[in-house]
């Protein structure tokens, strides 16, 4: 029995056969996700804004190409990851081209993406904050590999599988990135998080 392609799936073999309309639905479904990864490889919005936006325009040409041989966010993410690693080498060969800034988690003024709007007591908003602000932290210091692993398990929910067909290395290689990841963010937060613990595997 043949597989069923998933929405995504779907949705890029209608943009294969000229469907603009399915085009615009794929990009109001995944335009979130996209950002949210390029956001946090990139720690740039404004660089984030324009790799986002240049994802789509290659998911676009590459339409005529395009075979649901995997699930769809592996390969949408595969773009993503490959034009910020594009991003990031431009940065290294320019770097007075690009500041590097983290956004002030005190700073009332700074765009919050991942802020929760359930409204709580003053105290409370302000701990969710600065832990916020801390996990961002740690995330961005990671090595890139290891911050993309994570961020595809824990936020994406990839499997380990689609995580391996994203970066480009064996499975193996992906648990270890996790396993490296999820020990370097429980060090760096153990005085934030009560149980120093982090999500059991999916």
């Amino acid at each position: 029995m043949p597989v069923q392609p998933d929405p995504g799936a779907a949705l890029m073999l209608r943009v294969k056969r000229g469907d603009r309309q399915a085009f615009a639905e794929l990009v109001e479904t995944y335009k979130q996700p996209v950002f949210n990864l390029v956001v946090r490889i990139l720690q740039d919005e404004t660089e984030a804004e324009d790799v986002a936006q240049n994802v789509f325009i290659q998911v676009h040409r590459s339409a005529a190409r395009y075979k649901p041989s995997a699930k769809f966010t592996t390969w949408l993410f595969t773009i993503a990851r490959n034009l910020c690693l594009n991003e990031i080498r431009r940065r290294s060969r320019h770097p007075a081209d690009s500041i590097d800034v983290t956004p002030d988690p005190a700073d009332e003024t700074a765009p919050r993406q991942f802020e929760d709007v359930t409204v709580t007591a003053p105290d409370a908003a302000a701990l969710q904050r600065e832990l916020a602000g801390k996990v961002e932290e740690a995330l961005a210091a990671l090595p890139e590999n290891q911050r993309t692993a994570i961020l595809l398990f824990q936020r994406e929910e990839l499997s380990y599988e689609e995580i391996a067909g994203v970066i480009g290395c064996s499975l193996s290689s992906v648990k270890s990135l996790i396993f490296r990841a999820r020990e370097t963010l429980k060090e760096r937060l153990k005085g934030y998080l009560q149980t120093g613990g982090w999500p059991e595997d999916k």
